[in-house]
């Protein structure tokens, strides 16, 4: 079972130490592991792939290219928490493995894997020091993993691209860019910007002492397309999914009544040349 995490100190923007908020940051997503499924495992489901809270479904999106191709490549989990998608790509008999830093999520994957009868292999590792070869894989995505929440996400793009083979595919989604500006708050209360879209000062949680317990950090489109370029990959699209009117779940600051009218996530399909 996850262990119970440190009772919050405070909360706010400010610099932090980047070695320690990452070091926080793995061992946050540990032992948060069962919360964090108890709270979103219902609209994630055990074995399947969901994109974003907008609730876009890679069994409609085909983000990752068309399954008779995938079937015949290689795909790689970056950021995999519990591997729901990596659980679903290897029930469609897509040969995949999941990674993520927080051992407590490989042990959700692990107890999801004996529930669903769907075996997925997994790997302990930080997305920025991937421990695979150059060029063994052919495909490699997150949804929502790693990077909003490590300091250097250059480093990220970086590693993938170099684990990808040459025309190799990483689509990746994030927090929209835009929603920085605005308060974390699914309502209308939530629709008046607050914050510089410009100001990437990171959101940290303290413990008493003021010891990071977690980080997230804001990018600019132009910082996540420097990041990409930078890694010599190739935007090839950029997909804001809408908010559909059938999805009444609400996740943090997203949620039915902010999503008609402001974008929640962006995802960025590339490839690397």
């Amino acid at each position: 079972m996850s262990a119970p995490q440190p009772p919050l100190g405070g909360a706010g923007y400010h610099d932090v130490d980047a070695a320690a908020a990452a070091r926080a940051n793995a061992a946050w997503w540990s032992d948060a592991a069962s919360q964090y499924l108890a709270e979103h495992g219902a609209f994630l489901g055990d074995a399947d792939f969901c994109w974003c809270p907008e609730g876009l479904r890679e069994a409609d999106a085909h983000l990752l290219g068309p399954l008779e191709e995938l079937r015949g490549s290689r795909v790689l989990e970056v950021g995999s928490g519990a591997a729901q998608c990596a659980r679903w790509l290897r029930a469609q008999d897509v040969e995949v493995v999941a990674s993520d830093v927080a051992a407590g999520m490989l042990e959700r994957a692990a107890e999801l894997d004996a529930v669903t009868g769907i075996n997925v292999p997994t790997v302990l590792a930080d997305a920025r020091d991937l421990p695979f070869a150059d060029a063994s894989f052919d495909v490699a995505y997150t949804a929502f993993g790693a990077i909003p929440f490590v300091p250097d996400a250059d480093r990220v793009h970086a590693e993938v691209a170099r684990v990808l083979r040459p025309g190799g595919r990483w689509v990746f989604s994030v927090t929209h860019p835009v929603r920085w500006a605005f308060p974390d708050d699914p309502t209308a209360h939530g629709l008046t910007v607050q914050r510089s879209y410009f100001d990437r000062t990171p959101y940290v949680e303290t413990d008493a002492a003021g010891a990071p317990l977690y980080a997230e950090y804001h990018r600019t489109f132009a910082d996540h397309v420097r990041d990409v370029v930078g890694a010599g990959l190739v935007i090839e699209e950029l997909v804001e999914p809408e908010w559909p009117a059938v999805n009444t779940n609400v996740w943090g600051g997203w949620g039915p009544e902010r999503g008609a009218l402001l974008p929640g996530t962006a995802i960025f399909r590339t490839r690397r040349t």
